[in-house]
């Protein structure tokens, strides 16, 4: 747990109002739609003709994050981004969110105030404005909920469920490296606990490393396709592993579909690591979870709109639901895809 070095002031000193205010002051609000924020029973916002896009996401100290190696700030940024990663993968634009966190006696102020400076900026590069939430006492360790708010033309927004046959399956991004870069940190955490001497050791692994625990939300791909005039006809983040996105777009649109491994993003690194580990970089990427890049599928009249664009993946296309959800090996078998990525209910 990373705090401001030399100065330790204890929450009960400012209390729970206290606390709001000290936090309060550091957020302005700079969106038009945002009328009233903290400081009111409830936050006021006008959503100015479009639909409200709302997203809540919940990350659990012990569950979703180890603070022996998660920095509070990095923490407070990946808890604002992964919530917004939700809105982009609507089709809209996150404008601001609520923070509702419980917190034990352990944490001081200035530890507080570095989880918010990274929710602070990731407030500033992505646009959005903290507009209120709620604090309390925790006996379990730290634990944060995100709401997301967002905006979009009805027209605009995208469901998981608009697949259809022929259209091709993109992602965004390389997949897989959020997960060996928790399986790194793991590894140094267990002998740094056996051999207390031994500092950790992360050279090599900063790539992998940083999409564990600062990722970003995939803005610029909304923008792209808006700039090149392509609306997915499906689309879905990936937090919990590309096979468990897969399906829930299959599902939900009535549809089947073959991906191509050799079509699948992996970052060299991530390929390097998987293989140090003994694990299928494939499977990395298939069950990993935490990438929070974009799943979409669009029309086959769209392609050359986006054949371009090098960091989008086209990895496959829709079938009719009869053929099932598959993967087309290296080896050219058919594999059926199964939901094996991350369960938060299971802790696994």
């Amino acid at each position: 747990m990373t705090e401001a070095k030399g100065s330790f002031t204890n929450l009960s000193e400012l209390g729970e109002f206290g606390l709001i205010e000290h936090i309060s002051k550091q957020f302005k609000t700079a969106n038009k739609s945002s009328l009233t924020g903290i400081g009111d029973d409830a936050a006021v916002i006008d959503a100015m003709g479009k639909k409200t896009i709302v997203s809540s996401d919940m990350l659990v100290e012990g569950v979703h994050f180890d603070l022996s190696f998660h920095p509070l700030k990095h923490l407070g940024y990946k808890a604002v981004v992964v919530n917004l990663s939700d809105i982009y993968a609507m089709n809209a634009h996150p404008s601001q969110i609520l923070v509702n966190i419980a917190l034990s006696n352990r944490f001081s102020l200035e530890a507080i105030d570095e989880l918010y400076s990274g929710m602070k900026l990731a407030c500033k590069i992505y646009g959005v404005d903290l507009i209120g939430g709620d604090t309390t006492s925790s006996n379990s360790g730290l634990v944060i909920s995100i709401t997301a708010i967002g905006h979009a033309d009805e027209q605009n927004i995208v469901y998981r469920s608009g697949a259809k046959e022929n259209d091709l399956l993109c992602v965004s991004g390389d997949l897989g490296a959020a997960y060996l870069g928790l399986q790194v940190l793991e590894r140094e955490k267990k002998i740094f606990l056996e051999h207390p001497g031994i500092q950790p050791d992360l050279s090599g692994n900063e790539y992998i490393i940083e999409r564990q625990l600062k990722p970003e939300a995939r803005k610029e791909i909304i923008e792209k396709l808006t700039e090149k005039g392509v609306k997915p006809s499906a689309m879905i983040d990936i937090s919990d592993g590309l096979s468990s996105e897969i399906i829930h777009i299959c599902r939900a649109s009535g549809t089947g579909c073959d991906i191509y491994e050799d079509k699948i993003p992996i970052d060299p690194q991530a390929i390097n690591r998987a293989e140090e580990f003994r694990l299928d970089p494939t499977v990395c990427a298939l069950s990993g979870g935490e990438d929070y890049e974009l799943l979409f599928t669009i029309r086959q009249a769209d392609y050359e709109k986006l054949r371009e664009e090098v960091d989008i993946s086209i990895i496959g296309h829709i079938k009719e639901e009869s053929s099932g959800i598959n993967m087309i090996s290296r080896g050219g078998s058919l594999v059926k895809l199964t939901a094996q990525g991350w369960d938060a209910l299971l802790n696994k």
